[in-house]
């Protein structure tokens, strides 16, 4: 067979001129040794995806020829920032034709490009039949080198610098609760789609009845699909703890060995990924949403464990020095920094109006009161373990929340404790979380400490994609109760066919 040989005008990146990557000197020694053995790598895979983290914790990528790939490696790959400009519904949320979008953020002019650098620590060649496809995150920067503003993975990366700088290291494990139901035939959810305006989501099956937890015969009933998604877990090096069947009909916790923080962002949006491709290959469909409108189903919740390791010495600084129940006096700074920052910082572990739902009083184990116990699955904080095994565990996420701004920023809050940076609390102080996306909305645009956690930039364009998808819920519901289709006061503990379009098929 004769192959045409197609000329090409421009050499191959990095020939004659220093890569991107090498020009502006963005990898350490570890990623300089990865990138080495991914070259070697891409010989035996078919096609890259190469993906990054928008601000909803979604996974965006395009997918790369190996070839491209490699000049991709080393001199990144131009990405559209509409992630960065459409809200959950994919709707317009900041105006990029304007000649100022509000964000700070001048390359936004005009939707322009910007750079996307595999990071070649997280290559990982998927598990599979067929074409061979690996998958890697990636960094976002400007054309100038700088790293992205409203890049949330830099953020974490500034927030794990800070603890660094004090010669610790912070360490979390994953709890995720999600849904698991089966796919029937139906409309795929064009219909009525559109910018702002999400179509039919997904008909599913329960799979079981719930309400028998950890039931055995309920495990078994899932393990046709739960089996090999943990063995798909295991071959991709996730730490996989136990997968349990929780209340929910459907409902799966899923649990993972602790990590330092940014490899457990990073698990979590491989996790995530993964177990919607692998659930939806065998006829199901996997939601991290919070409380999709499905009869009898319980929230879903996402617990994130913590403790901070000294790297010089390897204590656990959150802990006292025997084997007795407690924290250290380090230990209770950080949960008061936890404790002081939880208005603030909640649009970031609980960042969708779907979520809110799981925090109304009818679910008694969710949290709605900002303070910590031992032991205790009621409240906000929950210390547990003894000497070094003692840490905390924060129970206000949603399992869809952007795994990097949440970690971020609790574990920005809590250091902030460590190190003494948390006022009394003012008189008339909230007591309790917020209960809408609204009042956490308000709370985060009122704060000072948003904005010097996040940069102008990432918090004036989470305040612009939240106003938006806030304001569409509202301004929907105002016409239900106006066509008598909804009461006036609607329960806070139900979800909405608003939400269920919203985020039941994407999250």
């Amino acid at each position: 067979m004769f192959t045409r040989q197609w000329a090409r005008p421009y050499p191959d990146d990095g020939v004659g001129r220093p890569s991107f990557v090498q020009e502006f000197r963005l990898w350490d020694d570890r990623q300089l040794a990865a990138a080495r053995q991914v070259e070697a790598a891409l010989n035996d895979v078919d096609q890259v995806r190469l993906a990054f983290c928008d601000p909803h914790g979604i996974a965006r990528s395009k997918t790369l020829t190996p070839e491209t790939f490699r000049a991709a490696l080393r001199s990144g790959m131009d990405f559209s920032p509409g992630p960065f400009l459409f809200d959950t519904g994919h709707a317009v949320a900041v105006d990029f034709l304007a000649d100022d979008p509000g964000v700070g953020v001048r390359e936004l002019v005009g939707a322009g490009d910007f750079v996307v650098v595999p990071d070649p620590v997280t290559f990982q060649v998927l598990p599979g039949e067929g074409r061979r496809t690996a998958w890697v995150i990636g960094d976002e920067y400007l054309r100038d080198g700088t790293p992205h503003p409203l890049s949330a993975r830099h953020l974490l990366r500034r927030v794990c610098q800070r603890y660094a700088d004090r010669q610790l290291a912070p360490v979390v494990g994953l709890e995720v609760e999600w849904y698991l139901t089966r796919l029937l035939d139906g409309p795929v959810g064009n219909a009525g789609n559109g910018f702002g305006s999400q179509g039919e989501a997904p008909r599913v099956a329960a799979v079981d009845a719930g309400y028998q937890f950890n039931l055995d015969a309920y495990a078994d009933a899932l393990a046709p699909v739960l089996d090999p998604l943990a063995a798909v877990l295991l071959e991709l090096g996730l730490p996989l703890r136990t997968v349990e069947h929780e209340s929910g009909p459907g409902q799966v916790e899923t649990t993972f060995d602790p990590l330092f923080a940014l490899d457990a962002a990073d698990a979590m949006l491989l996790f995530r990924t993964v177990t919607k491709r692998e659930c939806a290959r065998r006829g199901h469909h996997a939601s991290f949403m919070a409380l999709p409108l499905l009869d009898s189903f319980d929230p879903s919740g996402w617990h994130l464990h913590q403790s901070v390791l000294n790297t010089t010495t390897g204590r656990n600084v959150l802990a006292v020095d025997d084997n007795t129940e407690g924290l250290s006096a380090e230990g209770k700074a950080y949960v008061e920094g936890l404790l002081a920052r939880a208005t603030d910082f909640c649009l970031l572990s609980v960042p969708t109006v779907n979520g809110y739902r799981r925090l109304a009083a009818d679910f008694t184990l969710s949290p709605t009161v900002i303070g910590w116990r031992y032991e205790s699955r009621h409240a906000m904080l929950r210390v547990l373990g003894t000497g070094s095994g003692t840490h905390v565990e924060n129970r206000v996420g949603e399992p869809c929340a952007n795994p990097y701004l949440t970690m971020a920023a609790q574990l920005s809050a809590g250091l902030d404790g460590i190190d003494g940076r948390i006022d009394e609390p003012a008189s008339g102080a909230p007591s309790t979380l917020p209960a809408s996306l609204r009042e956490s909305l308000t709370a985060f645009r009122e704060s000072p400490h948003t904005v010097a956690l996040l940069g102008e930039p990432l918090a004036r364009c989470l305040v612009k994609l939240k106003e938006s998808e806030a304001s569409r819920f509202e301004g929907w519901l105002a016409d239900q109760v106006r066509d008598g289709l909804a009461a006036e006061r609607p329960d806070p503990a139900k979800a909405t066919e608003w939400e269920h379009r919203e985020y039941f098929a994407v999250y």
